[in-house]
């Protein structure tokens, strides 16, 4: 009897493919759902390293050309008021203000330091959220996606039970392909959270750093212009 039992689940299939078109169509539902997840994360992650690849080249390149003594009017007329560098960006934001605060007689405009900080700030803001984008989304997997699987399995298990209600029969060849089922979901629950929680926690700080060195970047330049004021 056991070696019959052994024989009819050895002739079960068991591969992925198998498991998924035998489960139910909640199951499979939960299975699919988990996949584009892990498919989404991963586009998500490489269209994150890459961003940020650029944009730290970005940074150091202009990092370069605004200590180089070159005066910051004739880096500006080079960039124009939409250059292509989140840091260039900054940057300009900051020049447009501060010439929209000169005078036609040459005299600034009362309160142009706060104006040119806020208009820096701005530009900071909205180069972070860029940044961060898809960043909850991979937060979102990493925390659910482990309770959606199981809840995959759970529905999964339940169905083997009911079948094997249905059939009288406890035998290894009905219960081992209806749990076998219901576990790919968990599986697939965990591959999609795993790398979806170690990715945010790492493009999260990468992110922090970038997002600091443009407000240290910021102050420094708030800091020339603000002598330059004062003069």
């Amino acid at each position: 009897m056991e070696t019959e039992t052994l024989a009819a689940v050895q002739e079960v299939d068991f591969s992925m493919l198998a498991l998924f078109l035998r489960a139910t169509f909640t199951v499979k539902l939960v299975m699919l759902i988990l996949i584009f997840a892990s498919i989404w994360s991963w586009g998500i992650i490489i269209q994150k390293f890459i961003n940020y690849r650029i944009a730290r080249r970005d940074s150091e390149t202009f990092d370069r050309a605004f200590w180089s003594g070159d005066p910051l009017d004739e880096l500006f007329d080079r960039l124009g008021p939409e250059p292509s560098g989140a840091a260039e960006r900054i940057f300009a934001a900051g020049m447009v203000e501060w010439r929209r605060s000169h005078r036609s007689d040459g005299n600034l405009i009362a309160g142009a330091q706060a104006r040119i900080d806020r208009s820096m700030d701005v530009a900071i803001n909205r180069e972070s959220e860029k940044l961060n984008n898809g960043l909850t989304f991979l937060a979102t997997v990493g925390a659910i996606a482990p309770f959606v699987g199981l809840f995959g399995t759970v529905w999964g298990i339940k169905n083997a039970f009911e079948e094997i209600a249905i059939q009288q029969n406890t035998n290894l060849a009905v219960v081992a392909p209806g749990i076998a089922e219901a576990l790919v979901a968990t599986a697939l629950g965990l591959l999609a959270a795993i790398p979806a929680v170690i990715f945010y926690n790492k493009l999260s700080t990468d992110s922090d750093r970038i997002i600091s060195g443009f407000d240290s970047f910021a102050d420094e330049f708030a800091t020339i212009l603000s002598r330059q004021l004062d003069s």
